[in-house]
């Protein structure tokens, strides 16, 4: 790979990954808009593991609560401090998994086309705004105080992400913003059920890697992981911190234009 379309393509990823734009959208169309060479399953890996680094690296310390509670939640039988919250995103995680495992390959053979991304750009897209508009001033629930039914809504929820152009993020922020969740409330839920969810994928795209046993460019996997961890992590940062004054509108609006653009190249 040439030294430019690892950095552009580990930045897009990173910077991708958790806003509500679509980041598989993005890695699927930058190499047919700037007619690169595909960038090969050995990369996407990578740069898969540098976002999930960089989101287990920011929620560490929520990480490390989840996973001690749900323990002692098990071991004890009864809901232990944030051991409910854990096992909403264990529970919110089984629909995209079984989802990922039965469609895999209708979605890689059928779907990943520019025109089925510009259509889900801009169709989940005007979804997040309504969600966004409807919730604006009477949402009120933080993730911690999210019910059973919801939390397995915006899992199912999630399995829409399969369609190339839906964004992981952008469909779980909508799900939560219809379910009462603040802004703050659903990007962190989703953040969180994104740890599984990329975990999985990962795991999935490393055992086809295994299978086919070919040879690796250490230099563009290192960089390619170092800069979609570093984005990603300043990415979720900066998000977070402006989410409740900008609110969803300018995703939106990125997201009906690109879709846009998309339907002229391509129709």
């Amino acid at each position: 790979m040439l030294f430019w379309q690892i950095v552009v393509l580990a930045l897009v990823q990173g910077l991708t990954e958790f806003l509500p734009i679509s980041s598989s959208a993005h890695l699927i169309l930058v190499p047919v808009l700037s007619d690169w060479p595909d960038q090969g399953l050995a990369f996407d890996v990578v740069v898969h593991l540098g976002t999930l680094s960089a989101v287990v690296w920011y929620f560490k310390k929520d990480v490390v609560e989840l996973s001690v509670d749900w323990t002692k939640s098990c071991i004890q039988k009864q809901t232990v401090g944030e051991s409910r919250l854990a096992w909403l995103v264990i529970l919110g995680t089984i629909p995209v998994g079984a989802a990922g495992l039965l469609l895999h390959d209708y979605v890689d053979n059928v779907l990943r086309s520019p025109l089925v991304i510009a259509w889900a750009t801009i169709g989940f897209g005007l979804l997040l705004g309504l969600a966004d508009f409807v919730g604006k001033n009477k949402n009120t629930q933080s993730e911690h105080q999210l019910s059973w039914k919801n939390g397995i809504m915006i899992g199912f929820a999630q399995a829409l992400a399969l369609i190339p152009g839906t964004s992981r993020s952008g469909i779980t922020m909508t799900a939560g913003l219809f379910a009462g969740l603040t802004r703050q409330g659903a990007a962190r839920f989703s953040f969180l059920l994104s740890i599984p969810a990329i975990l999985m994928a990962g795991s999935y795209k490393t055992l086809k890697l295994i299978q086919e046993g070919n040879g690796v460019d250490w230099f563009s996997m290192g960089l390619g992981y170092a800069l979609s961890a570093i984005s990603a992590y300043v990415c979720i940062h900066y998000f977070l911190k402006m989410l409740e004054r900008i609110g969803m509108t300018p995703f939106v609006i990125y997201r009906v234009a690109q879709g846009i653009i998309l339907l002229y190249l391509f129709s």
